[in-house]
């Protein structure tokens, strides 16, 4: 390695620990916000046409997969472009360090969703509680980069999924509000936070 490539390599490390270290100011409040209420529009959607998706949960599945996609593109899309904005220089860095923490729970849901629904019929009912958790750990995983306070929406996703585990059962795992209350409420708690953090005005955070 030559002196000039050292060099890179050193300036690329430094980047890499400062975004690391910076609060990530690259999700929008009310983008995240909208995302809650996506959550509390499919809940409506499964009840009008999906009366049984205990007997459909390959439906139940794609609603919600569907849903989860609309609200990752729309957050990735306008991360882009705050982080961009706020962070200018370090935007990539800023970007991969938010996204990484996240990242392992996001495919650790998408797999377990796959494995249960494929080998394990019986226990599809805990998948809303079980998204809940892992959405949860994927938050206290992103706190890192994130407002203090976020933990408090982190809380609320790990206390929403154990208590659909261990009060809806097989019966009630599907209801529409098994997923709506967590989701929608869950949302708006982080949009509420990254709003106060970002001063009240989302203009110029």
């Amino acid at each position: 390695m030559t002196n000039l490539d050292k060099a890179l390599a050193d300036i690329t490390a430094i980047r890499s620990q400062i975004a690391r270290g910076a609060v990530f100011r690259g999700y929008g409040p009310t983008t995240v916000a909208a995302t809650g209420l996506f959550a509390v529009i499919a809940a409506w959607i499964r009840a009008i046409l999906l009366p049984d998706p205990a007997a459909e949960v390959f439906i139940y599945l794609v609603l919600w997969v569907v849903t989860a996609a609309i609200s990752v593109i729309l957050i990735g899309i306008e991360m882009v472009a705050r982080t961009r904005r706020i962070h200018s220089g370090l935007a990539d860095e800023m970007i991969h360090a938010a996204t990484e923490q996240f990242i392992p729970a996001g495919i650790v849901g998408a797999l377990l969703s796959v494995v249960l629904f494929n080998s394990a019929p019986s226990s599809q009912w805990m998948l809303p509680g079980l998204w809940q958790i892992l959405f949860g750990l994927g938050l206290f995983a992103a706190c890192r980069s994130l407002p203090t306070s976020m933990r408090a929406a982190a809380v609320w996703y790990l206390a929403a999924g154990l208590s659909n585990l261990a009060l809806t059962g097989e019966t009630n795992a599907f209801s529409p509000w098994a997923m709506a209350l967590p989701f929608g409420i869950g949302q708006f708690l982080i949009a509420a936070v990254l709003h106060r953090e970002a001063g009240g005005d989302d203009a110029e955070a």
